[in-house]
């Protein structure tokens, strides 16, 4: 069997003395690992960078099996971004979340759609931090965690929403967030619809959505979010403070 579709590289790595594994996040197939025949030559390692738009052609004689890939570049986008540090940082940390958070080869089309967004706006700082926070927050979503952010936990209403519990992940507001402001994670302004975004809006919204990421999705399975997602929200406070 085999299919074809554009993709994103995730990762690559070496496989034997001439080939390459690769990780490609597909709308139609999901995240996808394939064996590259000849993925490490000169000519193919410019490639297969992560971040890295691709079309790409599977064959398998089975579905479960590993397969191969033949590669086609379509947009490099990794060689751009390669020489601004926090645009990479946001690159290592998007293609990090998606191979340790993502389930292979089941489909997310929306959560795709959203990843080509944020990457295509990685040159752009003053935007893509709080598209990432949306993307994170989509994820919990498409992997069944996603927060109610529609209506107060407690009263019911669908303004004034300034919080969110940590428990059940629905929005607090104001008033009925007041007598417990340090048990509960601040919801930032633009994750209901507001343009306006500061530094320390992309610091709560990170922290709300690295909350539900990390004790709803890694704990079930021992694990803690990528060390490169860390990396970027460093990266994100040295650049907000020079």
């Amino acid at each position: 069997m085999d299919w074809q579709a554009e993709g994103f590289i995730l990762s690559t790595r070496k496989h034997g003395e001439t080939s390459a594994i690769i990780d490609v996040f597909t709308r139609e197939h999901g995240r996808h690992l394939g064996l590259v025949r000849g993925g490490v030559s000169r000519r193919m390692r410019p490639v297969l960078q992560p971040g890295n738009l691709v079309k790409v052609e599977w064959r398998g004689r089975l579905s479960e099996h590993l397969g191969n890939y033949t590669v086609e570049a379509v947009n490099s986008r990794a060689a751009e971004l390669m020489e601004d540090r926090l645009s990479l940082a946001g690159l290592n940390a998007l293609s990090a979340m998606c191979r340790e958070l993502i389930p292979e080869r089941e489909p997310f089309p929306e959560l795709w759609d959203v990843f080509s967004i944020v990457v295509n706006a990685l040159d752009q700082p003053e935007i893509w931090p709080a598209l990432y926070v949306r993307w994170e927050a989509g994820l919990l979503s498409a992997l069944g965690y996603g927060l109610d952010l529609s209506s107060c936990a407690a009263t019911g209403a669908n303004d004034q929403l300034t919080h969110v519990s940590p428990r059940s992940g629905r929005a607090v507001s104001a008033s009925a967030a007041e007598p417990y402001l340090d048990k509960l994670l601040r919801l930032p302004p633009f994750m209901r619809g507001q343009s306006h975004v500061t530094p320390e809006d992309i610091a709560d919204g990170l922290k709300l959505t690295g909350y539900f990421l990390e004790t709803r999705v890694q704990w079930n399975i021992n694990k803690t979010l990528p060390e490169a997602r860390q990396q970027m929200i460093e990266r994100l406070n040295k650049t907000s403070e020079d």
